[in-house]
């Protein structure tokens, strides 16, 4: 009884397996076909994405390429004003310098002209007296450590 059962149930699934599967091709299709279109999208998608990378880097590229330039020409710019600046104050020192010379020699001139003998003699005895007390003192100052 268990084998007529079992042979008994097998014929009636066959007949519903060619149903289901024209029932189920006709959707599986459509799948198939919205798949196929939701993949052409996705391509142009990406063709588009990828479109509008290189264009965007070649904008990028472009703007930086403006950007050394400009920096090249300002560090040019640059380093010659600075070249000039030195210039300018090599030629200020020397100017400097020359006036200093100018100046010095003009007071020798009138030191010169105003007797520079009593001028040494005015100077002299102070500076004397005055290196006779620094030497005291340090004199002074060696003999009490000397003590101590």
């Amino acid at each position: 009884m268990a084998n007529s059962d079992s042979s008994a149930s097998l014929p009636a699934p066959a007949p519903l397996a060619p149903a289901l599967k024209k029932e189920n091709i006709t959707p599986i299709g459509s799948k198939i076909a919205e798949l196929n279109e939701s993949r052409t999208e996705l391509l142009s998608r990406i063709q588009c994405l990828k479109q509008d990378l290189q264009n965007w880097r070649s904008k990028l590229d472009t703007q930086v390429k403006i950007y050394r330039d400009e920096l090249s020409e300002l560090k040019k710019s640059l380093n010659v004003e600075v070249e000039q600046l030195r210039s300018e104050f090599r030629e200020l020192r020397s100017t400097l310098q020359q006036q200093q010379e100018d100046v010095t020699a003009s007071l020798r001139n009138l030191g010169l002209e105003d007797s520079p003998g009593n001028a040494k003699e005015v100077q002299d005895p102070k500076a004397e007296q005055e290196d006779e007390e620094a030497h005291a003192s340090t004199e002074e100052d060696t003999d009490k450590k000397a003590e101590n």
